[in-house]
């Protein structure tokens, strides 16, 4: 660039008597000095100063401003023997008499000439360590804003608009390598393209080889970027070349390329990032020839750099994304098998605990839309949600503490139990057979057929009372057997068959039903004693024990005590701590309400029938009134019909043809 000489309007210079002759200086006289604004920075600029110049521009102060961009030579007057105050103030880099020789002023020249390469190489330094630091500052923002995405599709567009903008690019494309059952690199599949000046492109995914015919593949193949200053010049020794159909279906003219792969820490290229068409203006869009032509420019080193530390990012955040994915997948798996095998030990709540999980992250939505009273304004966030749905899976994975035939007790008796009672009630019955044909065959031996048929007929009559009565027991005793609630007072039958006895094979008199027989067919609500629902309830401590166990990450770590609590009571009356409302967390009240309306609603467990939809939601409405449950949520989960999200069980819809089923013993 040629060297600029500011020289005061009408001063005579005799040290400089060729200024202005030729083309090697450019001159520009000046009555004032120009702004430091108004000046090319990387110019090489001499302003020769007299007194009058400096102080019709401004004096010390504006002086002082330009001498970071300008070097100054001193004009002294006629008789001056040294530069004034005034100009003393200036940081001159000579100072020239009137009566200066022509070698004294060439001398002077080529000294402020130097001094002015140094202020150039100065702001060169200054711009590069601005520009260093901004980009320094962009790569942690954008490095800090990967680290924390982990949807790999919202991560994918991130890099790639990140890219186009840190190299002021037009457009770009992002693959990723995908690999064979051996884990070897087997193509690149085009995930991303974006395009500022042609945004509405349809785009659609497919794979490229891993080869040298694409640009893409031959930096996928070989680990070397691509840095192009006009694809449609590549040289004829090159293998790849650039695809035109694009620019010749859409109209776009593609020039300038950086193509640079995208590699982790162990050395591995994981895809490919390539931008097109680096502008001089970011936001122009190239919709002619013309534009093309004067707007993009190569890719020079500095954005190639740039773009290779954010590829070098994006390729960490990328198999981060691919990680974690794999760990939630694994976690997924671990849950589901042990959701699944314990559900296995309880066939009777099949898919209970899947279930739950649906309605109460359900429900979370439906309270995040819009929720009701205190819980208006209440967000989730996705891992809160992520967090509810598996503590909803594993809500009661407890229960693999609970012995199985606890779990899995379909009646008031064990099965064993009743088959004893029924082996006994089946050897009374053979007794009063053999009782019947003792006492006949002793009247006929002790009487023979004297009267024989009106004994037999007797003996007759008292055997089929005997059998109907021990008949009319068993029958008792089978329909005291199925769970149920009892009126007061039902019990009384039982009582009388237990004061009865029989004598055993040992000859030993016992009662025809046992204390603890009796303590069972006498349980008035379900199937359980106090001692078996105990440890029934037991399941939702060794839960809490189970999951407390469990290394969560921060964003799962609250999924222990969302599941400890629901079996919790608003007012203090559930179990097993009996927490009252404040210390029981909104989540677990949502799963409260989500776990009563599935056991309401699903396949007919061994104590109850399944009912339908209304009449669940009638109860917990009920129990919502008696401050049970929360009304707040309830009203969302009814308003919102949470509660369809789920299909319909086959419990609820065998509950008609199940009607004449005996619900009580009178």
């Amino acid at each position: 660039m040629q060297p600029l000489i500011i020289a005061p309007e009408g001063r005579v210079i005799a040290a400089l008597p060729t200024l202005g002759a030729g083309d090697a200086l450019a001159v520009q006289r000046v009555e004032r000095l120009p702004d430091v604004e108004s000046l090319e920075p990387e110019r090489p600029t001499v302003v020769l100063l007299d007194e009058g110049l400096a102080e019709r521009s401004g004096g010390t102060g504006a002086l002082g401003a330009l001498a970071s961009s300008v070097a100054f030579i001193g004009l002294g007057e006629p008789g001056e023997t040294g530069p004034s105050e005034l100009m003393q103030s200036v940081a001159l880099t000579s100072w020239l008499p009137a009566d200066a020789s022509p070698s004294q002023g060439m001398t002077a020249l080529h000294g402020a000439m130097r001094h002015a390469s140094t202020l150039i190489d100065a702001y060169r330094a200054a711009r590069l360590e601005q520009s260093s630091a901004f980009d320094l500052r962009e790569l942690s923002r954008v490095g800090a804003a990967l680290s924390t995405e982990r949807n790999l599709d919202t991560l994918l567009e991130m890099i790639l608009s990140q890219a186009l903008r840190l190299s002021s690019s037009d457009a770009g494309s992002l693959y990723l390598m995908e690999r064979d059952e051996d884990d070897n690199p087997s193509m690149l599949r085009f995930k991303l393209a974006q395009n500022l000046t042609l945004p509405d492109l349809p785009f659609t995914e497919r794979t490229i080889p891993i080869d040298h015919s694409s640009l893409a593949g031959y930096v996928a193949s070989t680990g070397h970027p691509l840095m192009i200053a006009d694809v449609y010049l590549l040289p004829e020794h090159v293998a790849y070349r650039q695809n035109r159909s694009f620019d010749e279906k859409f109209g776009y003219r593609t020039k300038s390329m950086l193509v640079l792969p995208m590699r982790t820490h162990r050395d591995e290229t994981i895809g490919v990032v390539q931008l097109i068409n680096r502008k001089r203006d970011g936001g122009t869009r190239l919709t002619t020839p013309a534009v093309v032509e004067e707007q993009v420019v190569p890719y020079d080193q500095r954005s190639a750099d740039l773009v290779a530390a954010l590829a070098a990012q994006a390729a960490v955040a990328i198999e981060n994304s691919r990680l974690y994915e794999d760990i939630e997948r694994l976690f997924e798996g671990f849950v589901t098998a042990a959701v699944t095998a314990i559900e296995a030990r309880d066939p009777t709540t099949s898919g209970h605990s899947f279930r739950v999980a649906t309605l109460t992250t359900n429900l979370a939505e439906a309270v995040d839309h819009g929720g009701e009273g205190p819980y208006r304004g209440v967000k989730f966030t996705r891992e809160q949600l992520r967090e509810l749905r598996y503590a909803g899976l594993l809500h009661d994975f407890g229960k693999v503490g609970v012995r199985e035939q606890v779990l899995v007790k379909q009646k008031k008796l064990y099965g064993h139990d009743l088959t004893i009672v029924r082996h006994r009630f089946q050897l009374l019955l053979q007794q009063a057979d053999l009782e019947y044909e003792r006492e006949r065959a002793e009247h006929l031996l002790a009487h023979g057929a004297e009267d024989y048929m009106e004994t037999a007929a007797h003996l007759d009559a008292i055997r089929s009372e005997r059998r109907n009565e021990l008949n009319r027991w068993l029958d008792m005793v089978v329909r005291s057997n199925e769970p149920t609630i009892l009126p007061e007072g039902t019990f009384d039958q039982l009582e009388e068959i237990h004061r009865q006895t029989y004598v055993d094979f040992d000859g030993v008199v016992r009662p025809l039903l046992s204390e603890e027989e009796l303590r069972f067919l006498m349980i008035n609500k379900g199937n359980l004693d106090p001692r078996e629902r105990r440890e029934i309830e037991s399941h939702v401590t060794h839960t809490y024990r189970f999951l407390d166990q469990i290394p969560w990450t921060r964003e799962l770590k609250g999924i222990p005590d969302i599941a400890f609590g629901h079996h919790e009571k608003l007012n203090g009356t559930g179990y097993p701590r009996g927490a009252k409302e404040a210390e029981i967390p909104v989540q677990t009240r949502m799963m409260t309400i989500a776990d009563i309306y599935d056991a309401l609603t699903a396949t007919d467990r061994p104590y109850k029938r399944a009912v339908t939809a209304e009449r669940a939601l009638d109860i917990l409405h009920a129990e919502a009134k008696s401050g049970l449950i929360d009304p707040h949520l309830l009203t969302t989960f009814t308003q919102a019909q949470v509660f369809t999200r789920v299909t319909p069980t086959e419990g609820t819809r065998r509950r008609s043809s199940a009607a004449n089923r005996p619900s009580v013993i009178k």
